[in-house]
């Protein structure tokens, strides 16, 4: 493999087929999130919830790896394992801004409302989220001022067993990733089953009706008998 001879250590050029297909899946997913998040929006399917959740938990996996591999190949082209690249910069951007969905998603514990709050954040986190990792790198003057290729495949820089070897990895993980998207689908799925089976929560995410408890008699201080409810505002009456 020597048909990208710029590399200061070639043997640890072979981190580009892992840290290349990451943010390109990870953007994918995000945009899926995103995508069913709006959806959910539509129709309140919980369904949908579940799937964007899958989308967005695979998401911030991928970009957590692309963070960690670009560190990686930091180090082993220039010498330093932070660069203040704005590339660099704007991807952990991005990950502090979907850091803040799981934040917020686990601000809230009844189901409903956590699907609509996290959908409504994802569809305003895709936008600034998509700018930061496509558009902002590739404005003329912080292109100039990064370190960090941004044309590497549409120019044609990576080619014969580069490109090979690349092209297949990232066929690879994306047929991986759609296999553990459908599994966390899945598994989503049966939870939200059970919850639903054993009446774990209200359609409508309120709470649990009154329920009319008999009147039992108990002793006063007189020795009679005297008749007391269970304290509900219910009618002991009835039922």
């Amino acid at each position: 493999m020597n048909e990208v001879p710029t590399f200061q250590q070639p043997e640890l050029a072979r981190i580009l087929f892992w840290h290349l297909p990451c943010p390109i899946i990870a953007s994918v997913l995000l945009g899926l999130g995103a995508y069913q998040s709006w959806l959910y929006l539509r129709t309140e399917d919980l369904r949908r919830d579940l799937k964007a959740i899958a989308a967005l938990e695979l998401g911030m996996l991928f970009s957590i790896m692309t963070m960690a591999s670009g560190i990686v190949f930091s180090r082993a082209q220039w010498g330093s394992w932070w660069q203040n690249d704005p590339r660099q910069t704007s991807f952990l951007l991005v990950l502090m801004i979907y850091a803040g969905y799981f934040v917020l998603r686990g601000a809230y514990a009844e189901r409903v409302r956590k699907a609509s709050m996290s959908a409504g954040y994802a569809l305003a986190a895709i936008l600034p989220a998509m700018f930061l990792i496509y558009v902002f790198p590739r404005l003329p003057n912080i292109e100039g001022a990064s370190l960090h290729p941004t044309q590497s495949i549409m120019s044609g820089q990576i080619r014969g067993s580069y490109a090979q070897v690349l092209t297949a990895t990232i066929t690879l993980t994306s047929i991986l990733t759609v296999w553990v998207y459908r599994i966390r689908i899945r598994v989503g799925e049966l939870e939200l089953q059970a919850h639903e089976s054993l009446g774990l929560e209200t359609p409508g995410g309120g709470a649990a009706p009154h329920r009319v408890v008999r009147p039992v008699r108990v002793l006063d201080a007189g020795g009679n008998q005297a008749a007391k409810g269970s304290g509900s505002t219910d009618t002991a009456g009835q039922g």
